[in-house]
């Protein structure tokens, strides 16, 4: 036996805490059977896949105003599921119009046939290929998602996921496809200088080298699927559709007046936006506020 010192001990201590500190937490592995999403966790130098126990019930009947979208996604993922040629897809558009609710919604649609959902944070994409390791031998299929993504140049997870989507040896695989949703169709900053130095050649106007680098990301998603604001009445057809649900899981009984309705417009005015989240936040508002005792 050493007999040490007591300020060398606690100095022993101390790095042995520091060290712990460095080190990924014991976590059990994910049980996909009975597990239907994940997110990963940074932790130090690497991560971990952390199971989400309780994940949005959102379904695809739900979903108003994007049924063209829905009629894409569904087709891809379905081919997904079965081994059949799939694609990357990119869904982007207007903010708060069903583009991460209708991957949660494929979800639960697909969980039953072996759909599973690993959510990433931009941040987090210089970490693909430890996640890819960790379910590439699983037997489910993952989409990747990368919710509300957004680049600026130069940023070292931009060129991960460019190199993922490229093929290169960071590319996913077989069973992961990479699903994105973003408010811009390109990822990144558009400037009105980026389409200075663009040039004809044979007759055809060539994208300047700034533009072309721009979209040199999107353009190696498969799908790009765009969504856009709501026309006024599939506005009101969200609102009645969100009031139905607050008040069906509250077991109360709400009806439909043409004064709901004008307080539903005001909000929309106020919020400066007609979509499926302004709806929704609408409905908890005016719920909530009915059920709350006189």
């Amino acid at each position: 036996m050493f007999n040490l010192k007591p300020e060398v001990v606690a100095r022993l201590e101390r790095v042995l805490s520091s060290v712990e500190m460095l080190l990924p937490r014991a976590i059990a592995p994910i049980d996909w059977s009975t597990c239907y999403a994940a997110n990963w966790r940074r932790h130090s130098f690497s991560g971990y896949l952390e199971a989400v126990r309780v994940t949005d019930t959102t379904t695809l009947e739900e979903l108003l105003g994007v049924d063209e979208q829905k009629a894409t996604m569904l087709h891809n993922t379905r081919q997904f599921l079965m081994g059949l040629p799939a694609n990357n897809a990119l869904l982007w558009g207007s903010r708060g119009t069903g583009k991460s609710s209708l991957v949660k919604a494929l979800m639960n649609k697909f969980a039953p046939e072996g759909l599973r959902v690993i959510q990433i944070e931009k941040e987090d994409l210089i970490y693909l290929s430890e996640i890819f390791s960790a379910v590439e031998h699983e037997p489910y299929r993952f989409i990747l998602l990368c919710d509300d993504l957004t680049f600026e140049v130069g940023e070292l997870s931009y060129k991960m996921l460019k190199s993922a989507l490229d093929g290169s040896v960071y590319s996913p695989p077989e069973n992961v496809l990479i699903y994105v949703t973003s408010n811009r169709r390109h990822l990144l900053p558009e400037y009105e200088s980026d389409h200075i130095g663009g040039k004809f050649v044979r007759g055809e106007l060539q994208q300047s080298e700034a533009m072309e680098e721009k979209v040199s990301l999107s353009d190696r998603f498969g799908l790009w699927v765009a969504f856009y604001a709501f026309s006024q009445d599939r506005y009101i057809d969200a609102v009645r559709l969100c009031i139905s649900r607050e008040a069906r899981d509250h077991k109360v009984e709400i009806p439909w007046t043409k004064e709901l309705e004008r307080e539903a417009i005001q909000w929309s005015q106020e919020k400066s936006k007609r979509c499926g989240r302004t709806a929704y936040q609408f409905s908890k508002n005016y719920v909530g506020k009915f059920l709350l005792p006189a």
